[in-house]
């Protein structure tokens, strides 16, 4: 072992107490990292995977310019059949036709402007867990029926139930007046208060003939089972569009802008958090090697006036306090990665936050994720401020002159 290495390896335990504590900060915090960045980054997963399945589907296939103005002339030919092209080449059946118009929905008692989605029954439940969602009757079922489902609190507004008429009136793709009578069949809840208010979902066919759609739709929703494999996805997706059209495909950030923008403020306010707990353990460590420093003075200035360079008693300051930082890095992202596994198979429940997950579309117990990243990356930025923290310590050295260090008691 070389030399330098062994003698700071002997220096750090001199006062192995206060070692000890230093590590022992260390490793607290490195746990404590490890587990709050696998809990945020396993909830970033859970709000995308929850909020892509509710509606959107990782991907669209729409017509240009559909996603800013979603007019009813922005359509994707005959939709139905590229959707039933797309499962066959892509050879998975998550992939669904979807049309939307704008309507005045009528009971009895009032009326209600609302989004009204032309779904294709048997597809749909493959690209959206609304269709699991239904607290009062049934999903759709026939391709052609005049029946609809709709949001709970839209059926509050409106009161009715299952078996009640709603009147539509609304405007065609080539702008002819529209009305259809068609029954409720279900009711879903969502726990998104502006999906569960603002549309319905009905049989494409009908919508089609209501609408006057000829055959087209508006959107192609296509999912994947993670993000990962709806990277892989989109590739295929674009390449299997009909030669020479202009349809575009949109991912998942585009069709959710606001999502991105959600976990990016998260991100800032927890790193902000993060950055006081390493600042705090750094501050931690200085202490420390600045003791060690001026406990030394005396023998720091022996050794300098029989010819040892200042430069030299720095790196050895350096070493010291990296043979510490490795030790917490090490012990902190085992410890961190041991305790953070015990709930990521048993999960989360904070008491009260219930409500709070509901808004994110996540569930009342949260999972989170150990990969190597979230094990390794808190205790690296540790050990890198603690790096730094020395380096006042050991600078102080080239001021050290050594006659005075000598007279040091």
């Amino acid at each position: 072992m070389n030399i330098v290495l062994r003698l700071a390896w002997r220096n750090l335990w001199r006062h192995s107490k206060r070692t000890w504590l230093t590590i022992g900060a260390m490793v607290f915090s490195n746990t404590l990292l490890v587990f709050m960045i696998s809990i945020q980054f396993g909830m970033y997963g859970l709000m995308i995977d929850n909020t892509l399945q509710v509606f959107s589907g990782h991907m669209q296939i729409q017509a240009p310019g559909y996603k800013d103005d979603q007019k009813m002339r922005q359509v994707v030919p005959h939709v139905v059949q590229l959707a039933s092209n797309l499962r066959k080449e892509l050879q998975t059946d998550t992939i669904a036709a979807r049309g939307w118009a704008f309507a005045l929905a009528s009971s009895e008692e009032r009326s209600y402007g609302i989004g009204v989605f032309g779904v294709e029954p048997v597809f749909e439940p493959r690209v959206s867990n609304i269709p699991g969602l239904i607290k009062e009757g049934r999903y759709l079922r026939d391709p052609d029926a005049t029946e609809i489902v709709i949001g709970a609190v839209l059926a509050r507004n409106l009161r009715v139930a299952t078996g009640d008429e709603l009147t539509l009136l609304g405007s065609g793709r080539d702008g002819s007046f529209s009305a259809a009578v068609v029954h409720v069949v279900g009711v879903f809840e969502s726990g998104v208060v502006d999906i569960d208010r603002n549309f319905g979902e009905m049989p494409l066919e009908t919508f089609q003939d209501v609408f006057y759609m000829d055959g087209a739709g508006h959107q192609v929703v296509v999912s994947a089972a993670t993000l990962d494999e709806a990277e892989l996805l989109q590739p295929k997706v674009v390449a299997a569009l009909p030669g020479g059209t202009d349809l575009v495909v949109h991912d998942w950030d585009a069709l959710q802008p606001g999502l991105r923008q959600a976990i990016q403020a998260d991100m800032s306010s927890a790193f902000f958090m993060y950055g006081i707990l390493v600042i705090l353990v750094a501050f931690s460590v200085l202490n420390t090697q600045l003791m060690s420093v001026l406990e030394r003075t005396h023998e720091f200035g022996i050794v300098m006036s029989l010819g040892l360079k200042a430069g030299r008693l720095g790196r050895l300051i350096m070493l010291e306090t990296a043979l510490m930082g490795i030790i917490g890095m090490i012990i902190g992202s085992i410890t961190g990665a041991i305790f953070t596994s015990w709930f990521t198979v048993n999960g989360l429940s904070i008491p009260g936050m219930e409500e709070m997950a509901a808004n994110f579309n996540l569930p009342a117990r949260i999972y989170p994720e150990v990969t190597p990243w979230t094990a390794v990356a808190g205790p690296l930025v540790v050990f890198l401020f603690t790096l730094l923290a020395s380096a006042y310590p050991a600078l102080r050295l080239h001021r050290l002159h050594p006659v005075e260090a000598m007279r040091a008691n």
